[in-house]
């Protein structure tokens, strides 16, 4: 029997990235993990990885008809959830002067409105004692360029650990976030040149106490407690970050 035997568990975003590494360390625990994404393709293979203990629902988290979808689903596959992952988000960059309304929207209604609503749909499906956790970002403590509107929506989610917590403690129901710092995902890797990438990568570990960059199982290990071993913690946002905002 692993840890998370007997577990049901929704990741939104689980498709690649954190998300993926997270549905990872849950399915090898024994979990049984929903994971989503706009993507078919990313699915695909995080199915392939993941094996049968993982079910794969393309979707939008900004279309509400989507994550009522998702919900049938899950009520179908699941019927009660035990931990729910608010982890899909974009992060454009979005220099003040050249910013759009276009862009503005588009990342609220990714970031934020798709975070409050995936709770509330799935909010009827989750058992007494579950966690909730969402993925904010060290963006929205400290302020960096060309990034104001993503920062602005994880403040928004921070709060909504908050308030969302208020609203489903009568429940049993524990709401956190996790706060991750920088994290080796690969992709600037895979955005960039190695030369770029490298440069890049010493600019931002100068400004980190534990000067490396963190890991994905590190975040995941940090959203996993929170979900099932923080049981006498709510409202409370995890920073995984090196120190960055605490020292």
């Amino acid at each position: 029997m692993g840890k998370y035997s007997d577990k049901n568990v929704v990741i939104t975003g689980g498709g690649r990235g954190m998300g993926f590494a997270l549905a990872k360390l849950l399915v090898d625990g024994g979990a049984r993990v929903v994971i989503t994404g706009r993507s078919q393709a990313p699915l695909d293979a995080a199915r392939e990885r993941l094996g049968t203990n993982a079910v794969t629902v393309r979707g939008d988290v900004a279309v509400l008809s989507d994550l009522d979808a998702l919900a049938d689903r899950v009520k179908g596959e699941f019927g009660t959830v035990d931990a729910l992952f608010v982890n899909a988000g974009i992060a454009p960059l979005t220099p003040f002067e050249s910013t759009t309304e276009k862009t503005y929207d588009e990342l609220f209604a990714i970031n934020v409105k798709g975070a409050y609503f995936t709770v509330q749909k799935l909010a009827p499906l989750l058992s007494t004692g579950a966690g909730v956790v969402l993925t904010t970002s060290i963006a929205n403590v400290i302020g960096m360029p060309d990034i104001s509107i993503y920062a602005a929506g994880k403040a928004a989610l921070r709060s909504m650990a908050r308030s969302l917590s208020r609203e489903l403690l009568p429940r049993g129901i524990r709401v956190n976030a996790v706060s991750p710092g920088p994290i080796d995902t690969g992709i600037l890797e895979n955005t960039m040149t190695e030369g770029a990438a490298e440069e890049f990568k010493a600019q931002v570990v100068a400004n980190i106490p534990m000067q490396r960059f963190g890991t994905l199982d590190e975040f995941a290990s940090a959203a996993a407690f929170l979900a099932f071993d923080a049981t006498y913690t709510t409202g409370a946002e995890f920073a995984v970050d090196g120190g960055r905002t605490q020292l």
